[in-house]
């Protein structure tokens, strides 16, 4: 079950503006000299001068301007919850551990449908989720490498997954594209209409094939939107200097434009116990399966304050990716889908003073889930509860 907990509040102090970006840093997916479990465990818990600088945050508009946000935190109660560690004396190499257990999404009913329509796609290469009508949860390391915003940030936009079908070249009455839309649209359909082109035959041949032609047709292109801003914590910042900790490396992206499909609800993250199974769920698009949208499921093996640390196969491609579970509703009979996580990618962490790698992925807390929700209304309102 969803257990509701109080929610702190993000109050806004002041915004001042700051210099414009660079725009120069390159893509970095995987991450080194992160603080592990052992690291997290001697860290003092923060104060409450350290969560408003933490919780502070930059944001980045379109046109290449730039502002910080000065935060207060009020009613913040420490989380007492500790590093629950499994001990694990084998030494891993990759992001794929023994048989690869991801599943590729064919079934355009399922692409197009809750849960896994909610999944999308950011052109500096990583994936996000469906936070709102407007909004976007990805990873922080996506646009930002801790010293300069990374290339392509500045024009970011956003992928909304759908699957062709016959005729959908065609433009539909009162659509307006742009040639940016229509060359992004013509690069991912490209492998599919390579098949078409192969297809080709007599009248008669076609129309046989008409079945198979549509179920090639099934791979999901994007309808891309462009980004109005972005929204990074300064904790983020802070921790990507000198020994790396990824308990902020999430953001929050608006879109230049509302989009009509469903979304998925933030939760607050439970801890390892609390979870069915201790198993989550993710789905994004890793680079090895081009075109194809990838889900997987699996168990936790560790967690921190802020951090999970799992075996879920993936690929560069995948990061910042919703984690969520499902669980009943309070009181009720229905089942509900939460996003309780960030993907944030392949790490090697320290444990026990040995290099160790994990999948690591980066808890919503009740504070995260303040700033998150603060971000997606412009106030806390409707996040007292969580």
């Amino acid at each position: 079950t969803w257990h509701l907990k109080k929610i702190p509040q993000i109050v806004r102090e002041r915004t001042f503006s700051l210099d414009s970006p660079k725009f120069e840093a390159n893509t970095k997916l995987e991450l080194n000299s992160v603080c592990g479990i052992e690291c997290q465990r001697k860290l003092p818990v923060p104060s409450l001068s350290d969560l408003k600088n933490l919780l502070s945050y930059e944001t980045v508009f379109e046109n290449g301007t730039r502002t910080l946000t000065e935060v207060n935190v009020l009613g913040a109660v420490p989380d007492p919850a500790g590093n629950t560690t499994t001990r694990r004396p084998s030494r891993k190499k990759r992001q794929i551990y023994g048989t690869d257990s991801r599943f590729s999404i064919y079934d355009k009913k399922f692409m197009t449908n809750f849960p896994f329509n909610t999944a999308v796609k950011i052109s500096t290469g990583c994936s996000g989720i469906l936070v709102s009508p407007k909004h976007v949860l990805t990873a922080a390391h996506c646009l930002h490498n801790g010293k300069d915003y990374v290339k392509g940030s500045k024009r970011l936009r956003v992928g909304l997954m759908k699957t062709k079908s016959r005729g959908s070249g065609r433009k539909r009455k009162g659509a307006r594209r742009s040639r940016r839309d229509i060359s992004a649209a013509k690069e991912d359909s490209k492998a599919a209409t390579e098949s078409r082109r192969q297809s080709k035959g007599d009248g008669r041949k076609q129309r046989r094939s008409g079945r198979k032609q549509e179920s090639s047709d099934s791979t999901p292109s994007f309808q891309w939107t462009r980004v109005k801003s972005t929204h990074i914590p300064k904790g983020w910042f802070k921790g990507v200097s000198g020994n790396i900790a990824l308990d902020y490396d999430y953001a929050v992206l608006e879109l230049k434009r509302p989009h009509k499909r469903k979304y998925m609800e933030l939760g607050i993250s439970p801890t390892i116990k609390m979870m069915p199974g201790s198993m989550i769920h993710f789905s994004g698009f890793d680079n090895d399966r081009s075109g194809q949208l990838v889900y997987r499921f699996c168990s936790i093996s560790d967690e921190s304050n802020d951090l999970f640390y799992q075996y879920c196969d993936a690929e560069p491609g995948s990061t910042g990716s919703g984690i969520y579970l499902r669980l009943k509703e309070p009181n009720k009979k229905k089942w509900k889908r939460k996003i309780i996580a960030v993907y944030s990618g392949h790490q090697w962490v320290d444990i026990n003073g040995e290099q160790q790698d994990y999948n690591v992925a980066v808890r919503i807390t009740p504070l995260k889930y303040a700033q998150i929700c603060f971000w997606i209304h412009g106030n806390d309102e409707n996040c007292t509860l969580g």
